[in-house]
This record gives structure tokens, sequence and C-alpha cells, in this order.
């Protein structure tokens, strides 16, 4: 028996499969679009079409049509792929298992490090991808302020949509507009939001 065990615990772990190469490429040249998506979408806005796109890309026009028939298909799968990125930076950074400060400074990483990305799911999240925004983003983070409120750290008289709102008006904002780095930035939009909705 003891053998048997010691066999088990010797075999190898699975190695990762690796996808056949033209699928491979056509997973590649996906994502190359949507992050020249993210991009266009973020700088132009409602401006943005998937020629402007196809150049980001460095693809041509028919390549983009062919992964996405149309600009709405492109918009709602960049929205669906952020928000199940944030969603599983929320839950890496644990947000609801430290202080309320803390967890709102992480969350903020979070949004952050998505980029362009967040920037069009925050003005895109009204359309077909706005049930995805709540669930994963919406409702962990209104939890959070909920926490802060209950426990006195943030503001009672303030509503937790609000607040909401605010934060990720003030994050979209800064990636938008500012020049800072990264942590610069995380520390600015934090700093700024706790001034303004700490108890």
């Amino acid at each position: 028996m003891p053998r048997s065990r010691d066999r088990a615990r010797k075999r190898p772990a699975r190695e990762p499969v690796e996808l056949p190469p033209r699928q491979a490429l056509q997973q590649r040249v996906a994502a190359a679009i949507l992050q020249a998506g993210a991009q266009t979408f973020a700088s132009l806005g409602d401006r943005a079409n998937l020629a402007d796109v196809a150049v980001a890309a460095g693809v041509a026009r028919a390549t983009v049509y062919r992964y996405f028939p149309n600009r709405r298909h492109l918009l709602d799968e960049l929205a669906r792929v952020t928000a199940e990125d944030v969603h599983a930076r929320l839950i890496l950074a644990r947000i609801d298992e430290v202080p309320v400060e803390e967890g709102l400074g992480r969350a903020v990483r979070a949004f952050v490090d998505a980029g362009d990305g967040f920037v069009v799911l925050v003005r895109e999240r009204a359309g077909a991808g706005g049930g995805e925004f709540d669930r994963l983003i919406a409702a962990p983070m209104r939890k959070v302020l909920e926490a802060g409120a209950s426990a006195g750290a943030i503001r009672r008289d303030v509503p937790v949509a609000w607040l909401f709102e605010s934060l990720i008006g003030l994050v979209a904002g800064a990636l938008r507009h500012g020049s800072l780095g990264p942590d610069d930035t995380v520390s600015s939009v934090t700093s700024i939001f706790l001034n303004g909705a700490r108890a």
C-alpha cells in the first residue's frame, strides 16, 4: 500500500495542453484586436470605428471584421473579457478580508491594472455587458463599501451606489487623462476618494 501512495505522489503533473498552431494564432490575433480596441475606444470614445482598431492592431480591416463582425460585437466582447479580468483581480486581492481602506486601495489597483479596458467597460456597462459588470464588479465593491459604512469607516449619509459611481468615475478619469504611473495613480485615486468618503 505505501508503494502505491509513493507512486501516486511521484507522478509528474500534467503538462498544459498546447493548442494547434492555427488555433493558437487565432487566439493571439483576437487578443491583439481586443487590446487595440481597448486603446482605441478608450482614447477616441464614440468616434472610434473598426478601421481605427485595425490600424492600432496592425492588421487589415477585413481581419478585424472576421473576428468581430461589427463595433457592438467587439465592444461587448471587450467588456466581458475586462469584467472577468477585473473580477479575478478583485478575488485575488481579497478586498473583503482586509480593513476597508486597504480593501479599497486594492480594488483601485485592480481597476488601474485593467487599464484602457476598464475605461471602456465603465463607459459600456449600460449595454449588453451591464449585468456582468453589476455581478462581477459592482456587487463585491458594494459589499466592501457597505461593510465600511457599518463599521463607521465610510460615510453613512451618502448612498453606497453613489460612492461606487464616484470611485469608478475617478479611476476611469485618471486612466483616461492622467500621466502618472500605475502606483501613483492608485495612491492618488485612493487618497482622493477616501478623503471624501471617510466618515
